[in-house]
């Protein structure tokens, strides 16, 4: 009895069954009693009764047969109409038999009782000089309404489970997908496509576990990436304090560890970024605003950066584009590509920065004219902590985490970002949907 489908399916058939009582209850308090049976039949009935008495007072026995063979092909079941003693009037059979049958407690106008299987209709005249009988034969369909009403029977119980199981079926498979995910498996989902409240509900469960599923996730890889990253800065530090201890010259080893706890202090800066760019959607500011003059004031704050590499920033926009999102995660996603862009840039080149509308989106493209990268490492840049120069890196201070920032945060914004080689150069595009408003 815990099972819900079993519930729904007792819950429909008691209802059925409660309807079908409450119609024979109401048929049997408004069908009036035998006394007051529906006029139009008696009067019916006694104008059969008048006409074959007219027939047979004014005409004899001819006329009342002719009369009874008119009737019968209006109602196939035979008449007779006979004396009080029930000799027939038209034939001069003896049907005393039907008449001593009909008890005189029950003499009410064409009220029927049995002779075998047949059905006896009676209706006297009202002087009780006559006798009006009728004799039905019941086909075999009319015997017994049993086999219709199993029919019907069967049809409604066969609805009331499919109903059932159309209503349970889905909680079934929530159920399920709860299970899975609450076992670990963080890729469960419930797969209820349909547009009513299970499908709702399914809806709101699946978007809880992209949501759990994204937390733990950047959780684990945050732990992983930490463990893994802090293991060379700490070993070195730990050598640089042996150094300081025995060495002569204590300012070159605490120079040393001033560097790797700079070092440390940009990881950490940088892994919160990432942290913030995988966590919950929820806790983001979302606003509309001009995207263009994001990357304007972006490259103003870069410019001198870029001057101190002999290089130049040139930017191309040509419209102004809104678009709805977390202007401060952006804003570190392209200042990123930006930044990595001057890092890598030989001296005396520019890096150029365009935006665009294209296809309903806003494309953000920094181009560089440096070495590029491997054709084989364009996807692997945007992994947390890869470095395709290792001592380059290290030396200008990046560690790998930029460009991971800024593909996530891209993503975040249901955009995409592209790494192209241009030969010379790479070309970073990044592509977010424009704002409605």
């Amino acid at each position: 009895m815990n099972s819900i489908l079993v519930k729904i399916s007792l819950l429909f058939i008691a209802t059925i069954v409660g309807t079908l009582f409450a119609f024979w209850l109401i048929a049997f308090v408004i069908t009036p009693t035998p006394e007051r049976r529906t006029t139009l039949y008696t009067r019916t009935i006694n104008m059969q009764m008048q006409e074959a008495r007219f027939a047979y007072e004014s005409g004899g026995p001819e006329a009342l047969r002719a009369y009874l063979g008119r009737l019968q092909k209006a109602f196939p079941n035979p008449r007779y109409l006979t004396d009080a003693k029930g000799r027939d009037l038209a034939s001069g059979a003896d049907h005393s038999d039907l008449i001593s049958r009909y008890h005189a407690g029950s003499e009410i106008p064409w009220d029927p009782f049995f002779q075998g299987n047949d059905h006896i209709l009676y209706f006297p005249s009202a002087d009780g000089k006559y006798r009006l009988l009728a004799v039905t034969h019941p086909t075999p369909d009319d015997a017994t309404v049993l086999p219709y009403g199993l029919c019907v029977l069967s049809a409604v119980g066969i609805l009331c489970i499919s109903m059932a199981l159309y209503l349970a079926q889905p909680l079934r498979k929530l159920r399920h997908a709860v299970d899975r995910f609450g076992t670990g498996d963080l890729s469960a989902r419930a797969d209820i496509r349909r547009n009513d409240e299970y499908g709702n509900l399914a809806r709101a469960f699946n978007q809880m576990a992209d949501r759990i599923q994204t937390l733990l996730t950047a959780e684990r890889r945050l732990l992983q990436d930490v463990s893994h990253e802090l293991r060379s800065p700490l070993a070195r530090l730990e050598f640089a304090v042996e150094l300081a201890r025995t060495s002569d010259n204590r300012n070159a080893s605490l120079d040393r560890i001033k560097r790797d706890l700079d070092r440390l202090g940009t990881l950490i800066g940088e892994l919160f970024q990432v942290t913030r760019a995988e966590g919950d959607p929820a806790a983001r500011k979302t606003e509309d605003f001009s995207l263009d003059s994001l990357v304007h004031v972006l490259v103003e704050d870069c410019a001198l950066e870029a001057e101190v590499r002999h290089c130049s920033v040139l930017m191309n926009a040509d419209e102004s584009v809104r678009i709805q999102g977390d202007a401060e995660l952006l804003r570190r996603a392209f200042e990123n590509v930006l930044r990595n862009a001057i890092r890598h840039s030989p001296e005396g080149s520019s890096i150029e920065i365009g935006l665009r509308r294209q296809n309903g989106s806003a494309v953000v493209s920094v181009r560089d004219y440096g070495s590029g990268v491997p054709d084989e490492t364009l996807a692997d840049i945007f992994k947390p902590f890869f470095r395709v120069d290792s001592d380059r890196n290290r030396a200008s201070g990046g560690v790998g985490l930029g460009l991971a920032i800024a593909q996530r945060a891209i993503h975040l914004h249901h955009g995409r970002v592209e790494a192209r080689n241009m030969h010379p150069g790479l070309l970073m595009t990044m592509e977010l949907p424009v704002s409605q408003n």
